[in-house]
């Protein structure tokens, strides 16, 4: 996690690359902007059709958003930007489907999204992929048409090649895009107005009057077909892809305005319990069959089992986390050694594993029956170290915290906490 200066003299927001599996198993790549401070809520960003997660309008867009409070995922759909696959593998169904992954990728790691953003064809998807995300509070169309169909409109010229071969070669915004029938065939079947209908959100429509790649009568075909509350705000003379940095902030400050009422309140501020020292709280994700998140004062892991045991693999396993702090705590504990005596060590590796043995097999342990845990942890040291040296150091490695903890008697405390209930209601 990269963090960087957002506007002079302000806190610094930050920035982290993401990846998750899309519908058809391939790596997404994305990016999650997060305010400087805890966010109100968390939003997902749909870019344009053969556009990607950095576009201009993405990038502003979910930076202006990040510096009103609101942490916001984009990411690049199916063989675009740092995805992997191919885009021509991709449909409209497809990229609507990964959009749901994205929430709940957010819902895992973070919180569900709130707010569902969606650019050109990005906005049809977000109007599609929203009853499938039930957190969602409100959604906003930059530039939408009111059918994805109209996507068509761009390569018209070679729909012909595509139904009788199958599949053609298209320019798109001056690049070569492999295109099928079976993207054709997705994206005339989609009940587009059924989903406008029934939303059952807050819209928020914006569109320019002059964009000549969505004409703005698109913008008054969703917006009388969406019930109330619905608004609709021109985005007077900017371009499709708000390639203007003043109308991507604009069209960022009036999304956020408008989403302010149907948002989460902003939210208090962290118990002191989770920012004590020490202290770790543990939760079911409500995804998946064991998937946790794991709060450890302001970091966020996830914890999961793999397939085999019925888990969903999202994390690392419990014994991964046991061997993951071990093996942390070994190479810090190296590293603090070294630097006070000044030796020239370069990198430590600490690589471990866990297993259960017969006690009758292991010649130094005082318990002579049954099972028995057993890691073996192999440390490479790497620097112009003399044998007397490494010797020290290694001999240091038992001195380890967690490795004195694993080592010694542990009390463990269980204390039955009555669910709140005010939370409940």
């Amino acid at each position: 996690m990269s963090p960087k200066q957002t506007t002079k003299g302000q806190a610094m927001a930050k920035s982290r690359k993401v990846t998750f599996a899309g519908t058809g198993g391939e790596a997404l790549a994305g990016r999650l902007e997060l305010p400087a401070s805890q966010p109100r809520a968390a939003a997902l960003f749909a870019h344009c059709f053969t556009c990607g997660k950095d576009v201009v309008a993405a990038s502003r867009i979910s930076h202006a958003l990040t510096e009103l409070g609101i942490a916001v995922l984009r990411f690049d759909f199916t063989g675009l930007g740092e995805s992997d696959g191919e885009f021509a593998n991709a449909t409209f169904s497809s990229n609507t489907a990964d959009l749901v992954r994205a929430a709940d990728h957010l819902r895992i790691t973070l919180a569900a999204p709130s707010l569902l953003v969606g650019h050109s064809l990005g906005g049809a998807a977000v109007l599609a992929a929203a009853e499938q995300i039930p957190e969602v509070r409100a959604v906003a169309t930059i530039g939408a048409p009111a059918d994805p169909a109209h996507v068509v409109d761009l390569f018209a010229a070679d729909r012909p090649e595509i139904e009788s071969a199958g599949q053609a070669t298209v320019q798109l915004a001056g690049r070569p895009f492999r295109v099928r029938r079976e993207f054709l065939d997705d994206i005339s079947s989609q009940p587009q107005t059924d989903r406008i209908a029934t939303l059952n959100r807050p819209l928020l429509v914006l569109h320019a009057p002059g964009d000549n790649i969505v004409a703005v009568d698109h913008a008054r075909r969703i917006f009388d077909t969406a019930r109330h509350p619905k608004s609709f705000v021109s985005l007077d003379d900017a371009d499709h892809l708000l390639s203007n940095r003043a109308d991507a902030a604009y069209a960022a400050t009036v999304i956020a305005a408008w989403a302010d009422r149907y948002l989460p309140a902003t939210p208090k501020p962290t118990d002191d319990a989770q920012n004590e020292p020490g202290t770790v709280i543990v939760a079911e994700t409500g995804t998946g069959t064991f998937t946790q998140r794991v709060q450890a004062g302001s970091h966020l892991l996830i914890a999961d089992e793999p397939p085999a045991v019925g888990g969903d693999d999202l994390g690392p396993t419990p014994y991964g986390l046991l061997l993951a702090s071990l093996g942390t705590c070994t190479s810090m504990t190296i590293r603090m050694y070294a630097q006070r005596k000044n030796w020239p060590l370069r990198s430590t590796t600490v690589t471990l594993r866990h297993s259960r043995i017969h006690a009758g097999d292991c010649e130094n342990c005082e318990t002579t029956s049954g099972m028995l845990d057993r890691i073996t942890r192999e440390i490479e040291l790497d620097g112009d170290l003399s044998d007397e040296q490494r010797a020290k150091l290694l001999e240091i490695a038992d001195k380890c915290p967690v490795h004195r903890t694993l080592r010694s008697e542990v009390v463990i405390d269980t204390v039955a906490l009555e669910p709140d209930a005010e939370a409940a209601q």
